[in-house]
């Protein structure tokens, strides 16, 4: 009986110093956690079984497997002008690819990319921009001019940042939330005409001008910048034509175009059309003869291959990047990844000028998480947006883009963050023969009267 009574007291006094002991244990694993968390680069060691892994503790200032940064992007991979949209969208997706698989993201974060093809389509690219702010994306891209035209006002009025690969004049002037990737379709006008006064234009006087000009902003670009500087540049303008960008023939246009008897023709299209254009000057005799010059959104491998290597030889144009035998540090990792998956692509500039807006994209994004950290950014909503385009797009001050095309560079009043041209020329079927590179001036275009009227 007394051992009975002794082995209930023993238990008693056991379980209250078990009790007593609770609270000190619980301090002590409260104490632990604190200081591991304090510092999101303490690695933490994680058993399981006979197998120990590292892994790193996710506060709130380290990425998490679901913490990205979403950002939409549209490109017209079908409709008329697939040629182009095909391409684009596989450098666009390609680059976001490399950049989350090789590097981690952008300071630690994956790129969510939020992709949409517009069908070259007023109402698809305006659901496409409306789906973009409702998900969240802090900005969205474009590939074309047109694209960005059909939305703009949209984003404009939201605050939503949009930034566009082909621009045109009337995509940022005046300035608002739309930015050009590269020199717009009046900067290509302004550096191919003085890039032929100065080394193709042997005669005497002002060369006569004749403009084939698609029926949209990659028309609209080159016209504008024709009026607003063709007398100071030296060249007189005697005939403006357009077309749609299903034209299947311009024999009508050019028809009267040859009466007037121009020395250059200047083609602001897409590569359909262009190649068009051309077979169709060819059959009227007037080229060879007439030097011919197109837009940075024809001079690419597609125009070749629809009018034919030896209807295209001479042809002149402008394109914002290198090309791809040109040696640039920026250049083998793309390679890498064009021939892996989608070698198809490879020999296309449109490709690498995709693979640059894809590369922008990150440096928009890392700007801005160095400046206001992930928090401000991660609700994606119109606080963000701001946050994305003052502290990531206007923080942008001369990243190089791996040499693939001009440095990139935020000014004031100017919504272009490429000024840099270069013109080529096809010889033997490849787009070759690149000039130096040539700084685009600013056109103040809404500073004219005739502007948007």
């Amino acid at each position: 009986m007394k051992n009975r009574k002794l082995l209930i007291i023993t238990t008693v006094i056991c379980l209250a110093l078990i009790v007593t002991a609770l609270p000190l244990l619980g301090a002590c694993d409260n104490t632990e956690k604190t200081s591991t968390t304090t510092s999101p680069t303490t690695p933490v060691s994680v058993t399981a079984g006979p197998t120990t892994t590292t892994a790193p503790l996710k506060t709130s200032a380290t990425p998490g497997s679901t913490e990205t940064l979403k950002v939409g992007i549209m490109t017209p991979t079908t409709g008329i002008a697939a040629e182009k949209g095909v391409p684009l969208q596989d450098a666009n997706l390609d680059c976001i690819k490399y950049i989350n698989d090789e590097l981690g993201g952008v300071n630690g974060y994956k790129i969510e990319v939020d992709w949409l093809d517009s069908n070259y389509n007023a109402t698809q690219a305006v659901a496409n921009v409306k789906k973009f702010m409702d998900d969240g994306c802090l900005f969205f891209t474009t590939s074309s001019s047109t694209e960005m035209g059909y939305v703009q006002e949209i984003a404009n009025r939201a605050g939503f940042p949009g930034l566009v690969a082909y621009a045109s004049p009337s995509n940022y002037h005046p300035p608002q939330h739309i930015y050009g990737q590269t020199p717009d379709y009046g900067d290509d006008w302004i550096g191919f005409t003085n890039y032929y006064l100065k080394n193709v234009w042997k005669g005497t006087g002002k060369p006569k001008m004749a403009l084939m000009l698609l029926n949209n902003p990659t028309g609209a670009g080159a016209k504008n910048a024709a009026k607003a500087l063709a007398d100071t540049l030296g060249v007189e303008i005697v005939a403006t034509e357009e077309h749609a960008a299903t034209t299947v023939s311009e024999m009508e246009s050019l028809t009267r175009v040859k009466a007037l008897k121009p020395d250059v023709l200047y083609i602001s299209s897409t590569p359909k059309p262009s190649a068009v254009i051309i077979k169709n000057a060819v059959e009227l005799g007037m080229f060879p003869g007439v030097t011919i010059g197109v837009c940075h959104a024809a001079m690419v491998k597609s125009l070749i291959d629809l009018a034919g290597a030896d209807v295209v030889e001479g042809v002149y144009g402008t394109f914002p990047t290198v090309m791809w035998t040109e040696n640039v540090p920026g250049m083998a990792k793309m390679t890498e990844y064009v021939k892996k998956l989608h070698p198809k692509d490879e020999g296309n500039p449109d490709y690498i000028a995709a693979w640059a807006q894809s590369l922008i994209i990150a440096e928009i994004l890392k700007k801005a998480l160095d400046n206001v950290g992930y928090d401000v950014l991660a609700k994606g909503d119109a606080k963000a947006w701001e946050a994305i385009e003052k502290y990531g797009f206007q923080k942008l001050a001369g990243y190089d883009v791996g040499g693939l095309q001009g440095a990139v560079k935020y000014s004031a009043g100017d919504n272009r963050l490429t000024k840099f041209n270069r013109v080529y020329r096809i010889v033997n079927g490849l787009i070759s023969s690149p000039s130096p590179w040539v700084e685009a001036p600013l056109v103040k275009y809404e500073t004219f009267d005739w502007y948007g009227k």
